[in-house]
């Protein structure tokens, strides 16, 4: 099926407004929580979702190809949830380019300007049950043959 952008499911959070920087809060200049999100009309066929956070900006290139930094990827989420709160603890946890599990938030590199944040929910038709700690190219692979739908929330974070 591949992955499908979606304008009907949508994605926002209370915490910050699309295209707006995300609160010092929410970073990992501040209390390094990640911020509530919600989300809204996703196909009825939805059985669970992931949740990613990544950072296209950042000057990482893997050695594999891959680009940017990847800050949170949270999945096994249930089909009948649809909003996740600040500093959210269950659900499973993928490993994030920081090297841990769960959330971290954006913390550029020093004088590296302004960076865009891409917050994304993806429904799937399965309930997949996969196992903690998968990076998120490896989280990827195994959910793109069951994606229906997908949209992202933009935030701003500029260090310093």
């Amino acid at each position: 099926m591949g992955f499908a952008f979606s304008n009907e499911l949508t994605l926002n959070s209370s915490n910050f407004d699309p295209a707006s920087p995300i609160p010092k809060r929410h970073t990992g200049e501040g209390a390094d929580v990640s911020p509530q999100l919600s989300w809204a009309n996703a196909p009825a066929e939805t059985k669970s979702y992931a949740i990613i956070c990544h950072d296209p900006d950042a000057p990482l290139i893997t050695p594999r190809g891959t680009y940017g930094f990847v800050h949170w990827t949270l999945y096994n989420i249930p089909g009948s949830v649809n909003a996740l709160s600040e500093g959210i603890q269950e659900y499973t946890r993928g490993k994030n380019d920081f090297g841990n599990s769960g959330y971290n938030g954006p913390m550029p590199p020093e004088g590296h300007g302004l960076h865009q944040y891409y917050f994304w929910v993806i429904a799937l038709d399965e309930d997949l049950q996969l196992p903690p700690g998968l990076t998120l190219w490896e989280l990827l692979a195994k959910i793109e043959p069951h994606a229906l739908a997908m949209n992202r929330l933009i935030g701003t974070y500029k260090r310093g």
